[in-house]
């Protein structure tokens, strides 16, 4: 394992002067740990000695929670662990179902899937790289990509009525079809947003408090990575080649032609990079779904399913199966297999993962979330031993701990 940099606190021998220590809490309402997390810190004047990492400030059971629920009414809980990319939760959850019961879904869906998806990492990145810059002091890149996160939002409302916690997708597919209105957003997003990003990058890219900021600053080594777990950006900017869309596709996502960003140093400059350049990579497979979908029926959102997916409203006030079928669904009636199925997404953070146990029963048996940000986060407090107070602040930006996502 990597040895990280440590702190020589009595290296005054001439004169055998001794440093006299300070304890500082960083968090849990302190505005740069990003969310509602602690470290309680030792301090040599602005240099941290060690430290210690605690969760559980808003820890919210979701996983039990979750346990008294049929299958349907657990997306939302979704939701609400990495709420800057909620829709990649929500798709995640759906597949894993639909392992369990054998569904099948459509191309179309695929694709329309992986729109959403691709949408909701460009909107996670925009913030993670936006307040980067915010903490090495340059607040001018952040406000200028906002504008683009709030078209993203705006796709999310002709999609599904929601913004923040989307709720977006059924076991199935969607709830409803993407309307004209929504196809014409995302192209334009297409069009507007790569010179944006690009304008971005050069405000950055060359500025020299920025790369002075950022470059060598908490480097971490592939091997080091590898052992604490580590996934997502952080882990490809130690120069790990590794992709759960890639190495394990799902969503169809081995139809589409895209390049896995890899950096060198696996400091926080390569993870700002890795992350700029998955955001290009990202459009050009929003570009290739749309290429695809045209080739689909227009009339499919949804696999032919009746016993999960709820019927229109028109055929349940008309039609008796349709009826029984709303109802058996609404009210957690209909029980799904016994198995054990263990289903990934490349979430913005790493490794999205679902580990769902079931009994027969209309609720898991047993539920586990893998949390990119729980498994990232865990070096946070070796990484920090001997750094500058302000590089550690600046480490945990790069890292893109979100708080629902660490501590679900």
């Amino acid at each position: 394992m990597q040895n990280f940099p440590s702190l020589n606190t009595n290296s005054n021998t001439d004169t055998n002067l001794q440093s006299e220590l300070s304890t500082l809490n960083l968090g849990p309402t302190h505005p740069a740990t990003h969310g509602v997390f602690q470290n309680v810190l030792q301090m040599d004047g602005e240099r941290i000695v060690s430290g210690v990492s605690t969760i559980g400030y808003i820890h919210r059971a979701f996983e039990k929670i979750a346990e008294h629920r049929p299958f349907y009414q657990i997306t939302p809980l979704t939701d609400r662990l990495n709420y800057c990319s909620a829709p990649i939760n929500n798709m995640g959850w759906h597949m894993t179902v639909e392992k369990l019961l054998k569904i099948q879904t459509p191309k179309r869906v695929d694709y329309l899937r992986v729109i959403i998806m691709e949408l909701a990492r460009i909107a996670d990145h925009i913030i993670c790289n936006g307040v980067l810059g915010v903490d090495t002091g340059a607040f001018t890149g952040f406000l200028y990509m906002m504008e683009y996160r709030e078209a993203i939002y705006e796709i999310y409302e002709e999609v599904c009525g929601s913004r923040l916690t989307t709720n977006v997708g059924r076991l199935g597919g969607f709830e409803r079809n993407f309307n004209d209105i929504a196809f014409a957003k995302i192209k334009k997003f297409l069009v507007d947003f790569p010179k944006v990003l690009n304008e971005f990058e050069a405000l950055f890219n060359r500025n020299r408090i920025f790369i002075d900021r950022t470059k060598g600053v908490a480097p971490v080594t592939a091997e080091t990575a590898l052992d604490y777990s580590w996934s997502g950006p952080i882990l490809r900017a130690t120069g790990v080649d590794y992709d759960v869309r890639a190495m394990n596709p799902y969503c169809s996502y081995e139809d589409f032609d895209f390049e896995v960003p890899v950096g060198t140093t696996g400091d926080v400059y390569d993870r700002f990079l890795v992350r700029n350049e998955e955001m290009k990579q990202s459009m050009r497979m929003i570009q290739q779904a749309l290429d695809k979908i045209e080739k689909e029926d227009s009339a499919i959102f949804h696999a032919d399913v009746p016993e999960i997916y709820l019927p229109p409203k028109e055929e349940v006030y008309n039609n008796m199966e349709a009826l029984i079928y709303h109802f058996k669904i609404v009210m957690g009636e209909i029980d799904a297999p016994v198995g054990e199925v263990y289903h990934a997404v490349e979430g913005t953070n790493g490794e999205l993962g679902f580990y769902l146990v079931n009994d027969g029963g209309r609720s898991p048996y047993r539920l586990h979330f893998r949390r990119p940000s729980f498994i990232n986060y865990s070096m946070y407090a070796d990484m920090s031993r001997g750094m500058l107070l302000s590089d550690a602040i600046i480490n945990m930006s790069s890292l893109n701990v979100i708080a629902g996502e660490l501590d679900a």
